[in-house]
């Protein structure tokens, strides 16, 4: 079974597309098939990554430095560093002919798709924005509330649908310390903070929560871990900003054991991306801050639901703390979040993935 996968990172597009595509990769070569990753060279870009994991892994020209910015169709279109056109005819030469092309990407819609339909059997699209048509076969949004109403008008008929967070793509790790993490949530504490803006955190998020954080009032015995990914702009400057924190602070670079980390903290302040499922599957109780539009329906979501607080900016996180550390509510406060959070997802979605994609012969 050969796949191809079409995603790209960067500075501005982030790292998810392409870590979770890594995930979705690593359980269908538990079943079996060969993956390959096209990826365009933006600033930021993960081949060396893919490469790490295992992939071939074949690049697409770099971008002009000025980009792409006229193209307004569909709204992501600029993301691709080049006409939709081109992509396809690059991407068409990249993959020859392969069983399934799993399409991960913002900036491309159904022209795309039906230029590469030819050259697979079956195509995939990862999307989670609803906003523009597509062809094909299946299509995973795992977005809390996703139905196909969504997208009336933008699926054929015939395609097949994996909505909402049970079909999340986290790695295994996530679903097995899952019942660990949630037994030593029963009883709710506020000692290890979790700090995670992401892959890239262009905007230094970051260390704007960090200056919050020391700003204000939190049990002496709380200590902080920040997480930060290898292309994220301003490692050296948070570096400097944890070691003057009032509260011990220590700056991680590209983890590999985040799902130990999630497990072993009381509470995280993080993005509204796609991490958002992973503390969830842990229970974690968070306060979310959104980085990106396409963020927005995430945080909104997830509030709805209970599991999180959705905040506009990083001075309100110490706000909600102090107000619930005088009244005396926090550990109850935590524990709702945490038992709203677990029951959003269990963490087994890349196996379900993974299994119809097999059980669909592609």
């Amino acid at each position: 079974m050969q796949i191809a996968f079409r995603t790209d990172a960067s500075i501005e597009i982030g790292t998810g597309h392409v870590m979770r595509c890594l995930t979705l990769a690593d359980a269908l070569r538990e079943r079996g098939a060969e993956s390959l990753f096209i990826c365009r060279l933006h600033n930021g870009h993960l081949m060396n990554l893919i490469a790490e994991r295992g992939y071939t892994a074949v690049a697409l020209p770099k971008p002009p430095a000025d980009g792409i910015k006229a193209c307004a169709v569909p709204p992501h279109a600029y993301w691709l560093g080049t006409d939709w056109a081109r992509d396809a005819q690059e991407t068409r030469q990249a993959i020859g002919a392969v069983d399934c092309l799993v399409v991960d990407h913002y900036g491309l819609d159904c022209r795309w798709e039906e230029e590469l339909h030819p050259a697979c059997r079956h195509l995939m699209v990862i999307d989670d924005l609803a906003d523009r048509p597509h062809d094909c076969d299946l299509l995973l949004d795992q977005s809390l509330g996703r139905t196909r109403g969504d997208y009336d008008g933008l699926l054929g008929d015939h395609a097949i649908t994996l909505f909402g967070p049970n079909y999340a793509l986290l790695r295994p790790e996530f679903a097995k310390l899952r019942a660990a993490s949630l037994a030593r949530r029963v009883q709710p504490k506020l000692e290890h903070l979790l700090v995670t803006m992401g892959g890239v955190d262009k905007e230094n998020v970051t260390g704007s929560v960090l200056d919050a954080l020391d700003e204000g009032t939190l049990p002496p015995n709380v200590r902080i871990t920040v997480v930060m990914g290898p292309h994220a702009p301003w490692i050296d400057q948070v570096r400097v900003r944890a070691a003057a924190m009032r509260y011990p602070t220590r700056v991680l670079v590209g983890v590999s054991d985040m799902a130990r980390l999630m497990a072993e903290s009381d509470l995280a302040i993080g993005a509204a991306g796609s991490t958002s499922w992973e503390r969830c599957c842990m229970g974690l109780p968070s306060f979310v801050l959104v980085l990106a539009d396409n963020q927005h329906p995430v945080a909104e979501a997830l509030q709805v639901s209970g599991a999180v607080v959705a905040l506009q900016k990083p001075s309100q996180v110490v706000t909600h703390l102090e107000e619930r550390l005088v009244s005396g509510t926090v550990s109850q406060f935590l524990l709702d979040l945490s038992n709203a959070a677990a029951r959003v997802t269990d963490g087994e979605g890349v196996a379900r993935t993974a299994d119809r994609m097999v059980c669909e012969h592609v």
